[in-house]
């Protein structure tokens, strides 16, 4: 259990999630109110990450339910197991011949087999999805909604009872209480505007892309071999990169992926040729690549300008100088 706001930092910074006093404050808060979050941002920024990362720190069992367009309450909360009902009806259709023997009618047989309906419809028979799981588990678990915003307003409509009240209502049985409460984390990529209703009743975090000095943390935590001079200049350059108009803005994972690309190919700085070569891991579409070289080239361009303005100075030193990356 996490016991305070620098707690968290430090508990998740164990566990190679580095993150900032805002995103520590609102993860002490939900387990303090017991309230769910909802967590918005870019795709890749860590939402689902973070969820793990709690979960793991606070030793609780994590149970995802991945929402889809179409996802309805069977798929996410339970169904029943026909066919395992079907063979129990087959090992049991002598008792069931007895139960309906002298029957006057077909009515009233029927109403003898319906008298034992409560052998057919119980728990036994119920297969329990991913909301039913987090509320039934015995010790306290971590329920992850991930990409709620994928899902239809319908669905988003159900989840407000299981969020407001953790409890399921099962014809066939009866009301089914949460056995212990969850903590809830919902991610959404703000594909669509969530509504007022499920807002009001979570926590809110939006997570957006990390400032050079957060970005550089993380790639130095989750890439530890990687030399201070090309982390910074993929950091660098990765910023730059974001700042376009690009179908697909690259995330910290792909920041993750490239670095660790780069280093396969054992560069020590970024340079032109490796850039362009490399450029299709951090980028997915080719409108994007073809944005991201032009302002490779500008950087170039600026890089080669800038001594051929000054005078040249020539030095003892000249001939053997360091080699250096585009961005220095």
């Amino acid at each position: 259990m996490f016991d305070s706001v620098q707690g968290v930092i430090k508990d998740l910074g164990e566990l190679g999630y580095i993150c900032d006093k805002r995103i520590a404050t609102v993860v002490y808060l939900a387990q303090q109110l017991d309230k769910p979050v909802l967590i918005e941002g870019p795709a890749g920024v860590g939402k689902t990450e973070l969820a793990k990362v709690v979960a793991t720190s606070l030793g609780r069992e994590l149970i995802r339910l991945q929402c889809y367009e179409g996802l309805d309450e069977a798929k996410a909360l339970y169904e029943w197991e026909y066919s395992k009902q079907l063979l129990y009806t087959q090992i049991l259709k002598d008792k069931v011949s007895e139960t309906i023997a002298g029957a006057q009618s077909l009515t009233e047989a029927a109403e003898r087999v319906g008298a034992e309906d409560s052998v057919f419809f119980s728990n036994r028979f119920i297969v329990p999805r991913p909301l039913m799981q987090a509320i039934t588990a015995e010790k306290p678990a971590m329920l992850l909604i991930d990409e709620v915003d994928k899902s239809d307003p319908e669905f988003e409509a159900f989840l407000l009872e299981i969020l407001s009240d953790f409890q399921v209502t099962i014809p066939e049985i009866g009301t089914v209480e949460a056995t212990s409460q969850p903590l809830v984390f919902l991610t959404s990529n703000d594909a669509r505007e969530m509504s007022d209703a499920l807002k009001r009743r979570c926590l809110h975090l939006w997570i957006d892309y990390p400032s050079e000095e957060l970005e550089l943390k993380i790639l130095d935590s989750k890439v530890p071999d990687i030399a201070q001079q090309l982390a910074e200049e993929v950091v660098s350059l990765m910023h730059k990169i974001r700042n376009l108009d690009l179908k697909k803005t690259p995330s910290i994972s792909e920041t993750l992926d490239w670095a660790r690309a780069l280093m396969a190919l054992n560069a020590d700085s970024i340079e032109e040729e490796i850039v362009n070569d490399t450029l299709n891991v951090i980028l997915k579409y080719e409108g994007d690549v073809a944005k991201a070289q032009n302002e490779l080239s500008k950087l170039i361009e600026k890089k080669t300008a800038a001594p051929a303005a000054a005078p040249a100075k020539e030095s003892k030193s000249d001939s053997g100088a360091e080699k250096k990356g585009i961005l220095h």
